[in-house]
């Protein structure tokens, strides 16, 4: 029996420009949805901004019905006022998840970047290069679409137990380590 497709919406949070990213997941493989970008205006006052990302993940999950949303998590910044507003930014983007009912399930850059290119300090190239890789992309997506596919491959390989391990368990060289 063929199992049932699982759509994963992936959030890469920001104030300027919030990554999306959707895939579909059947058993062991994926498949490219649609990838862009909510972007809200430079000189809007907070309000507007955060406004401006409600209302456009609000559109995506409509158009695109997602089952669930995977949502990067904040790290925190050397400037706490910057760490502050993207953390507006990302509770804005989990309300828009929870307006539509949609379960949330929150990744750590390290374990997004361990879950698709193997290791927790690869760089944004790389990032975007496993995502092209493993979505069979004709070319590379956006910086911000491409962390916002990955946190949804992440979700895909750890939460609806994929071929890697749970999201947060150690590995060294590809192995597991228990």
């Amino acid at each position: 029996m063929k199992p049932e497709p699982v759509r994963i919406l992936g959030v890469d949070p920001g104030l300027r420009i919030t990554g999306f990213g959707i895939i579909e997941r059947c058993g062991p493989a994926l498949a490219y949805v649609a990838s862009g970008c909510v972007r809200s205006e430079d000189a809007a006052e907070l309000s507007g901004r955060l406004s401006s990302i409600l209302s456009g993940l609000g559109e995506i999950i409509a158009e695109h019905r997602p089952q669930c949303v995977a949502i990067e998590k904040v790290f925190v910044n050397v400037n706490p006022q910057s760490t502050l507003l993207l953390g507006q930014a990302r509770g804005t983007a989990i309300c828009a998840a929870v307006i539509a009912r949609l379960p949330v399930a929150e990744y750590s850059a390290l374990q997004i970047k361990q879950a698709v290119v193997g290791h927790g300090h690869a760089r944004k190239e790389q990032i975007q290069d496993m995502v092209r890789r493993l979505l069979k992309l004709s070319g590379l997506p956006g910086a911000d679409a491409a962390d916002a596919l990955a946190c949804a491959i992440c979700h895909a390989h750890s939460a609806l137990g994929g071929s890697q391990a749970a999201a947060g368990q150690r590995r060294r060289g590809g192995r597991l380590l228990r």
